[in-house]
C-alpha cells in the first residue's frame, strides 16, 4: 500500500470530555464496555468475547455500521489508563486517559485507526470531513450520554 493511501485512510483523533465526578467513577464506567450501550446512543451493541476482547458495532449520523473486534491492550487504573487495540472495519487503537480536573474529572479520548472498510475507503477522498464530523458527533453525544449516566450515580 501507498503512504499516500495509508494517509488517506487514517484517521486520528482527540476528545477530551471534563465530566462531573471522581476520576475513579468515570473509570469505573469507562473500563465496563458492555454497558457503553446504555449510555452513548452510538454504541449500538458490545458483546464480549472473553476476559480481555469483545465485538462492537457503532452508528452515527451517516447510514453506516462499523464493527470491530477490540481486544484490551492496557487496565490501570492507577495510571487511569484504558487503551485498547482493535480490528475489522477500523484497524488501529483507542485509548482513554482519565485524569483529576477541575471541579471533577478530564477523561481524554484518543484514537489512531485506519479505515479497511471497502466501501469507505472507496469513499475516503471525497467523504472525510464528513467522516471526521460523523465522528464529532459521536463523541459529542458519548459525553453528554456519561454525563447523564453519571448524574443518576
Amino acid at each position: 500500500m501507498s503512504d499516500w493511501s495509508h494517509r488517506l485512510h487514517r484517521y486520528r483523533f482527540r476528545s477530551v470530555w471534563l465530566l462531573d465526578a471522581p476520576p475513579a467513577v468515570v473509570y469505573a464506567v469507562l473500563e465496563r464496555a458492555e454497558s457503553y450501550p446504555r449510555w452513548w446512543p452510538q454504541v449500538r451493541e458490545v458483546t464480549p468475547l472473553d476476559g480481555v476482547s469483545g465485538t462492537a458495532r457503532f452508528r452515527s449520523l451517516l447510514p453506516y455500521d462499523l464493527k470491530v473486534v477490540a481486544t484490551e491492550r492496557v487496565r490501570d487504573p492507577g495510571a487511569g489508563v484504558l487503551e485498547m487495540s482493535m480490528r475489522g472495519d477500523l484497524e488501529g487503537w483507542a485509548r482513554w486517559t482519565v485524569r483529576p480536573g477541575v471541579g471533577g474529572t478530564r477523561a481524554v479520548f484518543d484514537q489512531d485507526v485506519e479505515v479497511r472498510r471497502p466501501l469507505l475507503r472507496r469513499f475516503a477522498l471525497v467523504a472525510r470531513p464528513l467522516f471526521r464530523a460523523n465522528h464529532a458527533l459521536m463523541m459529542r453525544a458519548g459525553r453528554r450520554g456519561l454525563a447523564a449516566w453519571l448524574a443518576r450515580g
